[in-house]
């Protein structure tokens, strides 16, 4: 799908959209500074597809410009709880999960899908890239770090026709970066985000449940209990 004719004027982002609680926030704060919108989902493998189910919710309620879904087959390589017949931890602690690298580590993911949308805003003449990454309330993935982000800054204005003949430059903004996951949610009920429309679940039942024990379900529903609400989206049980 090529870019869609658009406002000239208008700033435009590209906006990593997972179909998660933080991938949403983010799509939301990008639209509250002004940007045309730009999703990208990555069909990448992932043994569950309610999180895209979730994304294309999403981004139609956002009414983005347009929304790519694009298939990447992380399968081949495997190694993540994610994209391989490996159990998803659950239960851990907080010790656990803010020292240890968990299997649902995916590979280079960010990476990867940092360079797709590198791509895509270089074609949309986009400004910005948006990524939803957090380094407070995360699961000590190598690829959520400041250091990371700004490595990838500097690569992108490296990596460009239109930023080494100086017609354009991008940049790799990550507001949720240093937030906790109750601030998160704070600043997405303030922007009016729904949160029953976002899955972030690991390890989902058939019917899209969250299972309410792995890594993320855990994150996310004491980030509502910090911010004093309820989190709308379903679970197997009563978290």
């Amino acid at each position: 799908m090529s870019p869609p004719n658009s406002n000239a004027s208008q700033k435009r982002a590209v906006v990593l959209l997972s179909g998660g609680l933080d991938s949403t926030t983010t799509l939301a704060i990008a639209r509250s500074q002004g940007f045309e919108l730009y999703a990208l989902t990555f069909k990448y493998g992932q043994r569950h597809a309610v999180e895209l189910d979730a994304a294309r919710t999403v981004a139609s309620r956002f009414g983005v410009a347009a929304h790519w879904e694009v298939p990447i087959d992380l399968r081949a390589f495997g190694n993540s709880a994610l994209t391989a017949e490996i159990a998803v931890p659950k239960h851990r602690s907080d010790e656990e999960m803010s020292t240890d690298i968990p299997v649902t580590y995916v590979p280079a993911r960010n990476t990867i899908f940092l360079s797709y949308a590198l791509a895509l805003a270089e074609v949309a003449t986009a400004q910005a890239i948006f990524i939803g990454v957090n380094a407070v309330d995360y699961s000590g993935y190598p690829d959520c770090r400041p250091e990371f982000i700004a490595a990838f800054q500097t690569l992108a204005n490296l990596a460009t026709k239109a930023a080494v003949e100086g017609t354009a430059t991008v940049t790799i903004e990550a507001p949720l970066l240093h937030l906790t996951k109750a601030q998160i949610i704070a600043r997405g009920l303030a922007l009016g985000v729904d949160y029953g429309l976002t899955r972030s679940c690991y390890d989902p039942s058939e019917n899209g449940a969250a299972c309410g024990a792995c890594d993320s379900c855990r994150l996310r529903l004491r980030g509502f209990a910090d911010c004093n609400a309820r989190d709308p989206a379903p679970y197997v049980a009563n978290p």
